[in-house]
């Protein structure tokens, strides 16, 4: 192809074609009519064809000519396109965002936050995947993830955190367990209770195992879920008591007649954290979530 052949040059034949005098054309675009006309005759003579017939009145599109400029205007279309988005895309208002985040925060917070960021920024794509918590900041460190949600502040060179959202642990029971009328209890007091506890590596059993260990005893686990809602019915059923967050599980509480007693325990009382890639390389339009998140806070 013709070296010729770039969008200054189609832009020239457009506006020529569309002014019906290389003047006028020129004048459209602030250029001489001098170079217009050099560019023209340089493309003619490089494509070996005639693209416009000129007379004293003006010029006019020859065959050649009309479908240079048909498929010459979708290309600068396209062109100027391209600068728009890439112009929204470095400030942050068009692109696509790699979320991940953790069970609570998908429970709690982000449906509807997501659901409103959505509306306001309609050029962002966001993909959520549900995450275990110690899983999400290595994802976002590695590039796995543009954005993350975890209840550990583990400062780590590449990722910013940024707080997001508080919930609280609770010891959910049958609401005719006799644990159920009390105010609040601490760890220490429920040890010889069969717990249902949360599958895997996730943070609330994680903090639940750690502080039993710091009182020198361990959770006595009778079943292991992996879902909130899944260890809320085996507590339903009777079949032992479970660490949870309590705002995540309203529905549950409600629906199920189970009693979330409040825990005496300083490690019950979480704060998120929402966790991004810094430096040149981490998407503009992952900050922009971020700040949308934080300020419907």
């Amino acid at each position: 192809m013709t070296e010729r052949l770039d969008l200054l040059t189609l832009r020239v034949v457009a506006a020529v074609a569309e002014s019906g005098s290389i003047s006028a054309g020129s004048d459209k675009l602030q250029l001489a009519v001098a170079a217009a006309s050099a560019r023209i005759s340089s493309l003619e003579a490089d494509l070996g064809v005639r693209i416009f017939e000129r007379s004293p009145r003006g010029v006019e599109l020859t065959s050649a000519g009309r479908l240079l400029v048909q498929r010459g205007r979708e290309l600068l279309a396209d062109a100027d396109q391209l600068v728009t988005d890439l112009s929204e895309w470095s400030l942050g208002l068009a692109g696509h965002v790699r979320m991940l985040a953790n069970a609570s925060a998908l429970l709690e917070v982000l449906p509807a936050r997501l659901e409103a960021f959505a509306r306001s920024h309609p050029r962002i794509r966001v993909d959520v995947e549900e995450r275990m918590s110690p899983e999400v900041a290595a994802a976002v460190l590695d590039g796995g993830a543009d954005v993350g949600v975890v209840d550990v502040l583990t400062p780590s060179q590449g990722i910013e955190f940024v707080p997001f959202f508080h919930d609280t642990l609770a010891l959910v029971v049958p609401g005719e367990h006799p644990l159920a009328v009390l105010d609040a209890v601490r760890l220490g007091d429920l040890m010889e209770h069969g717990f249902v506890v949360v599958a895997g590596p996730n943070a609330v059993s994680t903090r639940l195992f750690n502080a039993a260990s710091a009182l020198g005893q361990a959770i006595k686990v009778r079943l292991q879920m992996r879902s909130f809602d899944a260890a809320c019915r085996m507590v339903a059923a009777g079949l032992g008591v479970a660490v949870l967050p309590r705002e995540a599980i309203v529905p549950q509480l409600q629906h199920l007649g189970l009693r979330a007693v409040p825990l005496a325990e300083d490690w019950a009382h979480r704060t998120h954290y929402l966790a991004l890639r810094s430096g040149p390389d981490a998407p503009a339009a992952a900050r922009t979530l971020v700040e949308a998140l934080c300020a419907a806070t």
